[in-house]
């Protein structure tokens, strides 16, 4: 099968050597999201809601990219600094998939890419 690169200018670039997506057949799988304005380039305040709000904006902007949105996803995997803050994230992310939501994992981890507070990566189907 042929492995097609996706990138969009509506998201922000790499920050380092990988691709925003890969989509082979039917399937894209997308690079983590974090709160990066991919206008400015520079990461959205530090508060969660607007950090999840942001990054879920992102994802959205590299699966239309690829041919495919939220409504298609899967699976996701959400990575944050600090579970103390999965209620709040969990409200925004809500607002996303309100309707038969995709399977997901959430893990905290010790860091993430230029400080942010989440980051979240998904598998999607192309229609």
């Amino acid at each position: 099968m042929k492995r097609e690169i996706i990138h969009t200018d509506k998201a922000p670039a790499a920050v380092g050597p990988y691709s925003q997506a890969v989509k082979i057949g039917n399937l894209v799988y997308t690079a983590g999201q974090i709160a990066l304005d991919p206008s400015t380039g520079q990461l959205r305040e530090d508060e969660i809601q607007i950090q999840t709000e942001q990054a879920l904006n992102n994802l959205q902007a590299v699966l239309t990219a690829a041919g495919s949105g939220l409504e298609h996803v899967v699976k996701t995997t959400v990575f944050l600094k600090d579970m103390a803050e999965f209620k709040a994230m969990n409200e925004v992310y809500a607002r996303f998939f309100p309707n038969n939501p995709p399977a997901r994992s959430a893990v905290q981890v010790a860091a993430l890419p230029l400080y942010g507070r989440v980051e979240i990566e998904a598998v999607a189907v192309v229609p």
